[in-house]
């Protein structure tokens, strides 16, 4: 099977004064597609600098990053952002939703990068928050919603150009117990529907909804290995209920 994501003695280091800080220091990892994979690790561990090189955010000071057989290197900015809006989706901590704009509005913004119709940004935007469960909040702006809400309007706006890719970067930080089993449970669906997942996190329970764990420390991969106690949605909520 050809990965998706073949990631070559990826380094990646800061130059602070008279100091070299070394985010990444020789990193190997291939992901492959429909994979589930969590990066997992502490604070400081390289694990959110390898994610912002995963999703072209940022460049690595060494190494090779080959995605979908093409060098990510010799692309053009404009190229990269083609990539960013269309083949890989972000969900982020914070959610990073615009407070002015309705739900709907958040979720079709990716659209209108991508040129797509009016009308078939609102049908699409509709679908994707149908299946995230927020049919009945297309109209409410985020103040109006609960963290969880917000969450899932974050995940349906990654979805809605239908990326291969989700990259999500501790996407239950802010929210409480049951409703981080529920935004993991809806992840778990997406898995199911063909998508390739990565999952940024520092906490072990969520790391272990993943059915690949990558631990990284002090910028290296210190394990990578298949979870064999994976923690579905359904067993979890039996346990919480």
């Amino acid at each position: 099977m050809e990965a998706i994501i073949k990631i070559t003695d990826i380094s990646r280091l800061y130059q602070i004064g008279d100091e070299t800080i070394y985010a990444l220091k020789k990193v190997d990892l291939n992901i492959f597609k429909n994979e589930y994979v969590a990066l997992m690790g502490p604070s400081g561990s390289g694990k959110s600098t390898l994610m912002n090189i995963l999703g072209c955010l940022d460049t690595p000071s060494t190494g090779e990053y080959i995605l979908n057989n093409n060098s990510v290197a010799k692309m053009t900015d404009n190229e990269l952002a083609e990539i960013r809006n269309k083949e890989i989706g972000f969900v982020f901590q914070t959610f990073n939703l615009l407070p002015r704009s309705t739900t709907l509005e958040n979720v079709a913004l990716p659209l209108v990068y991508a040129g797509i119709s009016k009308a078939e940004r609102e049908a699409r935007a509709k679908e994707v928050l149908e299946q995230v469960g927020l049919g009945n909040r297309m109209n409410h702006k985020p103040n109006e919603l609960s963290g969880g809400q917000r969450q899932r309007v974050a995940i349906a706006r990654a979805l809605v150009n239908k990326p291969a890719i989700i990259l999500a970067d501790e996407p239950t930080g802010n929210l409480d117990s049951k409703t981080s089993v529920e935004i993991m449970g809806l992840f778990e669906e997406i898995h199911k529907n063909g998508n390739t997942i990565i999952l940024v996190t520092h906490e072990e329970d969520i790391a272990l909804h993943a059915h690949r764990i990558v631990r990284l420390k002090d910028g290296l991969v210190e394990s990578d290995t298949q979870n064999k106690n994976i923690t579905t949605y359904k067993n979890r909520m039996e346990s919480m209920s």
